[in-house]
């Protein structure tokens, strides 16, 4: 009897100092989207960085709640149809389609006012107080944009952009990274400052570009910045990002396995802080 005592006791202790799995929601755009999503990356890569950290924290639930092609203002927007679960952590990875499609960067002000979701820091404001709303007691990590060359979709060419060493409807991207991370700076959030990393800078990010040259009509190698302004015609000319050119990206925007490792070398110091 004092055996069975003991063992039931024993079993209480462990059950009780056992914590309960944290969960992890990734808020994003198709860089966290493809994460669950490698056939439409033309299975270019095997691990986006959710998997990664879970990895790492394999008694972390990880919810994925990327979207392909959104905005931080639409995802602000439409936040509370998106199911968005209570979670222990939360991260906010967004802003690259934010300059691509024009929408306004807008002043700390937005996000100080509250002014609404119309600018990307008022986005982030509304995004944040939702959070809240769901969990007072959230870890909240925010993530800038990478820096990012000339994007081809590889399942459609005709999808395409030019990269951040221009600008944008008068916006730069690193602008944008740089008032996501004032926000986490004024709210004393971590930060993962992916568009000021060392090792994802412009000429890191493919190889090379495959295009024709304007002169002879032949296929060659051109590197960053070279490949700046060789026009390509995506209804004629080959894909420019062929397997070998595959660097930090796959095709000048998304990240390759290299590229989602960076990533959660980046994050993984925050999560162990977080989860310690």
């Amino acid at each position: 009897m004092k055996k069975h005592l003991l063992v039931i006791v024993c079993l209480f202790f462990f059950s009780a100092k056992s914590p309960a799995p944290s969960t992890w929601v990734a808020i994003g755009d198709s860089i966290t989207y493809l994460n669950d999503h490698q056939d439409e990356t033309g299975n270019r890569i095997s691990k986006g960085y959710l998997t990664l950290i879970g990895e790492k924290f394999p008694e972390l639930e990880i919810v994925n709640k990327g979207y392909n092609g959104w905005t931080a203002v639409k995802i602000a927007q439409e936040f509370d149809k998106l199911e968005i679960p209570r979670a222990d952590i939360y991260s906010i990875f967004l802003g690259t389609n934010d300059w691509w499609g024009g929408k306004p960067l807008g002043a700390y002000s937005d996000f100080q006012n509250a002014t609404g979701h119309e600018t990307l820091n008022g986005a982030f404001r509304v995004m944040i107080d939702k959070i809240r709303l769901l969990n007072p007691d959230a870890k909240i990590i925010l993530i800038t944009p990478m820096q990012r060359v000339d994007f081809v979709y590889i399942n459609n060419p005709k999808n395409n952009a030019f990269g951040s060493y221009r600008e944008k409807n008068g916006q730069k991207l690193e602008d944008f990274a740089d008032a996501i991370k004032a926000i986490g700076v004024q709210e004393g959030l971590p930060v993962a400052d992916l568009y000021h990393q060392k090792d994802m800078g412009l000429a890191d990010l493919v190889k090379y570009k495959w295009l024709k040259n304007p002169e002879t009509g032949k296929y060659q190698k051109y590197r960053y910045p070279d490949f700046v302004g060789v026009p390509f015609d995506p209804e004629k000319d080959e894909y420019p990002y062929p397997p070998k050119t595959v660097a930090i990206t796959y095709d000048g925007l998304h990240p390759s396995d290299k590229g989602y490792q960076i990533i959660a070398k980046e994050l993984l110091p925050i999560f162990e802080s977080i989860l310690k």
